[in-house]
């Protein structure tokens, strides 16, 4: 078993503030050289980005994201070209990954599956004085989103589903954080999936207090959103964008289905996910399908729940406290994993 953690960091202030404080924290962390390192035999293919084209998608469809870049660069002493190939999500390929998501009317649950050598261990709670929803989740790619709720109550989280077909457009972690900071329901945020470009295929899972939920099927052709509860890494109306193999994420969503019926309430939802003996958890590190956290979001409350590893009982995360101005009393959340990889916050790999 290796220790895990991710970095709680907290902040209020303009989005060129934000960027500014995480470029001087990401100086004394191996978080940049190891993605640097990962990509670079990738990286002429992946990281080619039209700069202007860049710049004026992000002012918009998400308009404090520029400034927060700038303040990335300022701080990192980075041209500020660089700082949009590596921070603007308009750009590259997505590694593999599985993840699981289950909803009720009070909360969305996911398990975010991947491998511990891609994932920054970063947890992010920022409320922007200058524009755009306070959000908290998990970061990737430093400015992405993988999940999260804003202040709104709008909880979000993603599945990978191909990408073969892929177009100019975004990623979906960056997609996750236009999500959250711009958007204050369902509706609004289905509306934004339909009008922004996309990079690859992804289903959006979207939750607000309405109790509702829906699943967005997005692709670089075509985006269409359903009333649903459950999504895995496959899609059920855009069939002809799906891979060629899917037993297993059928097979993982047939077992949800079957469990859920006999939970309620989130913590017994959350034990589905988050319990191994469920057999949703997933243990393949090195098929880029392991599951490295588990995160539930509960509009109505404003609160998050998070776990890294299994069966351990979650972080509770209150956001309506941070929003009253509250300074919450975490530096960083400690977890576990059946695997010899560190997290790329950790050490230089």
């Amino acid at each position: 078993m290796k220790q895990v953690y991710s970095d709680f960091i907290q902040f209020r202030g303009s989005h060129y503030d934000f960027g500014y404080m995480q470029g001087e924290l990401l100086k004394d962390s191996p978080i940049l050289p190891n993605r640097i390192k990962h990509w670079t035999s990738k990286r002429k293919r992946y990281f080619t980005i039209n700069e202007k084209e860049s710049i004026q998608l992000l002012n918009k469809f998400i308009p404090g994201m520029l400034a927060e870049i700038t303040g990335l660069a300022d701080a990192l002493q980075w041209r500020i070209e660089d700082a949009l190939r590596e921070f603007g999500g308009h750009y590259v390929e997505y590694g593999r990954s599985g993840c699981s998501i289950l909803a009720g009317s009070q909360y969305l649950i996911r398990n975010y599956d991947s491998h511990p050598g891609s994932y920054e261990g970063r947890y992010m709670i920022y409320q922007p004085t200058d524009t755009g929803y306070a959000v908290i989740g998990p970061s990737m790619q430093i400015t992405g989103r993988i999940d999260g709720i804003n202040e709104k109550g709008l909880a979000m989280g993603y599945n990978f589903i191909n990408r073969v077909g892929s177009g100019d457009g975004f990623i979906c972690n960056m997609i996750g954080r236009m999500i959250l900071e711009t958007c204050a329901n369902v509706e609004e945020a289905i509306d934004l999936l339909k009008e922004i470009p996309h990079r690859t295929s992804f289903s959006y899972v979207l939750l607000d207090p309405s109790g509702e939920a829906y699943v967005v099927e997005a692709t670089p052709r075509s985006v269409i959103a359903r009333k649903s509860n459950i999504s895995t890494n496959h899609f059920e109306i855009l069939k002809e964008e799906n891979r060629y193999q899917m037993d297993e994420s059928i097979q993982r969503k047939q077992n949800i289905e079957k469990q859920q019926g006999n939970h309620s309430n989130v913590y017994e939802a959350f034990r589905i996910l988050n319990d191994r003996d469920k057999e949703i958890f997933s243990n393949k590190y090195n098929a880029w399908s392991g599951t490295l956290h588990t995160a539930a979001y509960l509009p109505n409350e404003r609160k998050a729940w998070f776990a890294l590893g299994s069966d351990r009982m979650p972080v509770i995360i209150d956001l309506e406290s941070f929003l009253k101005g509250e300074k919450l009393n975490f530096k960083k959340i400690i977890g576990q994993l059946d695997y010899d990889t560190p997290f790329i916050n950790m050490e230089l790999l």
